[in-house]
């Protein structure tokens, strides 16, 4: 079952770019265009800094359609 996330959105939201968001999670830039792109699931820990950058919940990043 493949899990959707909303990265992209909040990033430009933001105004962030994904080597910003990878410094500030600790994680490649790679990684999070893997994240975006669906190709990677992060782990819950990656998953949690997330949520605490964007200042959202894991639900409002991650789901299943």
């Amino acid at each position: 079952m493949p899990i959707f996330n909303n990265i992209k959105n909040l990033r430009l939201k933001r105004d962030v770019t994904q080597e910003e968001l990878a410094e500030a999670v600790n994680v490649s830039r790679q990684t999070i265009i893997a994240i975006e792109k669906g190709n990677y699931t992060p782990s819950l820990m990656l998953a949690m800094q997330l949520a605490n950058f964007f200042k959202v919940s894991i639900e409002d990043i991650f789901y299943i359609s």
